[in-house]
């Protein structure tokens, strides 16, 4: 099957080369040569600037890794053409043509999945698994805290030139570190209401938020926060639940899960798979992907995925804006 990968920055380098770990190598690019990163050993690939040629190769699948605010412009006409689509998060910057995207999915017929790899994270699995089964009795509460240094993240870039620091790429805090706000939406289910602060409080030369706080009431009645920065050193994403009969605490720095269930009075700890590292997380989701092109699975996470957690994302920058609860 053959690939196009639009966007070669971090994450599409990252996609490339787990593609032809998977024995994936019929590859275009399609690049502007924007990206801060430099190119290595791409030689060997078709490359376009211009996405009509781009998709004049009739690629099977898209991958979309451009900067978020320009997602649509090249997901949009690859899905009428029936190209299956592995978008990165999130979807945009804003709900404009989103349902225009819907239609082009629909009319096209390729599947869609939304690259949300935290999903394929064991710990967080395990978690799921404990809350079906009930481990800690109902959950009443959540938080979720994920701090990230800027300038440290991507230190082979300028910092203010990637599109996290950047509006006009779509960039942000809340809209670039949403990945909680998507698994704990898939841990919890729907997000009923938002109420968020964020601003620009650090040092950096950025245009956009990078702190926020947000709050979200879930339809089941769990209440939940997150905490988002470009700020902290060192980086710090864990996450605790509160159950009624119990409580689940997860860190990203070693992705060990503690369980106390009150049934039993003590800390059990659930540590990942020997050999596990980052990028076992988008090696196994592209794995996935592939999987459903061939027909073998469904999209483990969605185009209504990518959707929802966009919308608690505007949400909160929303109530910022107009200094009060959104309702979703």
């Amino acid at each position: 099957m053959k690939f196009l990968i639009a966007g070669l920055g971090s994450i599409g380098n990252r996609h490339l080369q787990n593609l032809l770990t998977l024995d994936q190598k019929d590859i275009v690019l399609y690049r502007t040569f924007k990206s801060t990163l430099p190119s290595e050993n791409n030689d060997r690939f078709p490359v376009e600037t211009n996405l009509s040629a781009a998709l004049s190769h009739n690629p099977d699948a898209v991958i979309i890794s451009n900067p978020t605010s320009l997602h649509l412009d090249v997901a949009i006409p690859a899905a009428n053409m029936g190209c299956h689509i592995f978008m990165e998060k999130p979807l945009s910057n804003s709900l404009d043509r989103v349902d225009e995207l819907k239609k082009a999915v629909e009319n096209g017929g390729g599947h869609f999945y939304t690259a949300f790899q935290f999903r394929f994270h064991p710990g967080l699995r395990k978690i799921k698994f404990f809350l079906d089964e009930g481990k800690i009795g109902r959950p009443v509460s959540v938080r979720s805290h994920w701090g990230e240094h800027l300038p440290g993240w991507h230190p082979w870039e300028d910092y203010r030139l990637g599109y996290s620091a950047r509006n006009d790429l779509g960039g942000g805090v809340v809209l670039t570190l949403c990945h909680p706000l998507d698994y704990l939406r898939w841990l919890f289910g729907d997000v009923s209401s938002v109420q968020a602060f964020t601003a620009k409080l650090s040092d950096l030369e950025l245009d956009v938020e990078d702190t926020a706080e947000i709050g979200l009431q879930f339809s089941s009645g769990v209440l939940g926060s997150v905490h988002l920065d470009f700020c902290q050193k060192p980086p710090a994403h864990y996450l605790e639940i509160i159950g009624t009969e119990g409580t689940i605490r997860w860190n990203n720095a070693d992705g060990t899960v503690h369980l106390y269930p009150a049934s039993r009075g003590e800390w059990q700890e659930f540590s990942t798979p020997g050999g596990f590292s980052r990028n076992n997380m988008f090696l196994e989701e592209m794995g996935h992907f592939i999987s459903v092109i061939q027909g073998n699975e469904m999209p483990a996470c969605t185009l209504d995925d990518g959707i929802g957690a966009l919308r608690i994302s505007l949400a909160a920058l929303n109530s910022q804006k107009e200094r009060k609860k959104v309702s979703l």
